[in-house]
């Protein structure tokens, strides 16, 4: 049980503690904004797979200031202390002289299109605070929400697509590195680049911006140049249409491919096809995802077997990427299906029941063999499946979830909390009550795991180091700038990336229809303790 003379962790003015803790009793152990659209950009949803997006709808209301300040009452519950085209460079933006963070906005309210430059983050910034850019793009995009792909962290620098560009920003200073124009918009990508930094991003057939459009175009980028290699056109004799929707994931130098009730595998040297995975049973069981980011592929199989979907179960296995040889498999309860991959070693992932598939989820870890290793349910201090993002829109990766130093760290709306892999017991963890999302970032030595603090509609947010000791214990490591505030708010829900003690963020989709939003968004933020 808790500590009953410390429950409470509140920074700042000492605050009164508040009597009773219901989350003081551990649960059972049994074994961004909104919906995002489909991968692909239209067509419906594959049979055997969930609905996508079933997290909590964001709304981004925002401080209508040019520097927002720091504020809001802290309150953290401890839980369990004691418990058993070509690439075109570009040119670093200078300072500008006359630049002002904080200028009075125009008669009639501030001028919400402008997003400050890095130079004016760095006037703004105040005794403490974490040393910040912000990268901005004025491509034009369609007038509707887009999503912004996978974010990948390669060298010095953070690559992402967006509609029909790919763009590199260095991590040091936020400026634009090289970009990639495309014929058609990214409708793809994978998880993870291959070691060498090389991705395949997908993108549609036509230029047009149609939700019949097919996402069958494939095309090789070096992210360390921008420079575009070899492409193809996703072509399946008899399956064509079922490229609306589609799913990747490289695996060292194997691309692998699903869509529809099919995977195929391709080397990324040329673009080659490999092998068909097989279905089974007749096509009752067939391959429907796939995720790889390491040297190791693993398929997720569904397996409908009958009309009575408490009958139905899912399969997963780790196939040899270049030979398609089966090394194991293993196959969910009866009325259960593969959900989110939380980790590729070792493997952890999300099951969910055939029959309430929004809340009612396990998290499943397995030996280095594929056998059954344990089974838990972490509904019982209130986590929700991958941050509340669920598994909609491919099973990689998990948000809000991931492993390190045998530990499952797990974050969502409100709270944080760190179980053990091999017995899936619950360690500690810690409850916000300033409706901020929790997200670990990495395991630290001593059980304790790194955490992002989402920021709010009118304060930033932090990174902190957090431990099995309880609340009021951990250690700020981020202090990020209150200049920020209201476009790291904007990222709430998105991709974040840690590498080397610097924090990048950015949205998970973007709308173009500037003229009736509050703030228009930046692409990426980044933070890093002391100076750039």
């Amino acid at each position: 049980m808790p500590d009953p003379q410390q429950p409470w962790y509140t920074p700042g003015p000492p605050q009164q503690p508040v009597p009773g803790n219901p989350y003081a009793s551990d649960g059972a152990t049994v074994q961004g904004h909104g919906a995002p659209p489909p991968h692909g950009g239209g067509g419906g949803t594959p049979p055997g797979r969930r609905r996508f997006g079933r997290g909590p709808v964001v709304t981004a209301v925002v401080a209508l200031v040019l520097v927002v300040v720091a504020g809001g009452v802290y309150a953290a519950t401890d839980w369990g202390r004691g418990e058993p085209a070509k690439p075109v460079a570009k040119k670093s933006p200078g300072p500008s002289a006359s630049a002002s963070p904080s200028s009075a906005p125009p008669a009639g309210g501030p001028e919400l299109s402008h997003i400050p430059t890095t130079a004016e983050v760095a006037a703004a910034r105040k005794p403490g605070e974490a040393a910040a850019w912000i990268a901005d793009d004025r491509t034009d995009i369609p007038k509707q929400i887009n999503k912004v792909h996978d974010l990948w962290i390669v060298g010095d620098t953070a690559v992402q697509a967006l509609y029909r560009k790919v763009t590199a920003h260095r991590l040091s200073d936020g400026a634009e590195v090289w970009s990639v124009t495309l014929p058609s918009s990214v409708c793809e990508t994978p998880a993870n680049p291959t070691p060498d930094g090389k991705v395949v991003v997908f993108r549609h057939e036509r230029p047009d911006n149609e939700r019949s459009n097919l996402c069958n175009q494939m095309q090789l980028i070096d992210l360390k140049t921008g420079k575009q290699g070899w492409s193809k056109k996703l072509d399946e004799p008899g399956d064509e249409d079922d490229t609306f929707i589609v799913q990747s994931a490289i695996s060292g130098d194997v691309l692998s491919v699903a869509r529809g009730q099919r995977t195929v595998t391709y080397r990324m040297g040329d673009g080659s096809r490999l092998y068909k995975v097989p279905s089974e049973k007749k096509g009752a069981c067939f391959p429907d995802d796939v995720a790889g980011g390491t040297a190791r592929l693993m398929v997720s199989y569904s397996c409908m077997v009958s009309m009575d979907r408490s009958k139905n179960y899912g399969q997963v296995r780790e196939l040899d990427p270049r030979t398609g040889k089966v090394l194991w498999r293993y196959r969910t309860k009866t009325g259960w299906s593969f959900g989110s991959l939380i980790s590729m070693d070792p493997v952890v992932f999300t099951v969910y029941n055939n029959e309430d598939t929004a809340k009612d989820w396990r998290i499943t870890v397995l030996d280095p063999g594929g056998k059954h290793r344990v089974t838990f349910d972490a509904r019982g201090k209130g986590f929700e499946e991958c941050a509340g993002t669920g598994s909609g829109g491919g099973i990689q990766p998990c948000r809000g979830a991931s492993v390190g130093k045998n530990l499952i760290m797990l974050g969502g709306q409100n709270q944080a909390g760190a179980y053990d892999v091999k017995t899936g017991k619950f360690l500690w963890g810690i409850k916000d009550n300033r409706m901020r999302t929790l997200y670990p970032l990495r395991a630290e030595d001593g059980n304790a795991m790194r955490v992002y603090e989402t920021a709010g509609p009118s304060s930033p947010g932090r990174t902190f180091l957090m431990g099995p000791r309880g609340a009021g214990t951990e250690t700020e490591v981020v202090k990020h700038p209150a200049a920020t505030a209201r476009w790291e708010y904007e990222m709430s829900m998105g991709h974040t990336a840690y590498v080397d003690g610097r924090l990048v963020l950015t949205p998970t989709h973007v709308s173009g229809d500037e003229d009736h939003k509050p703030v228009r968004e930046a692409r990426m933020l980044s933070f890093v303790p002391g100076s750039p």
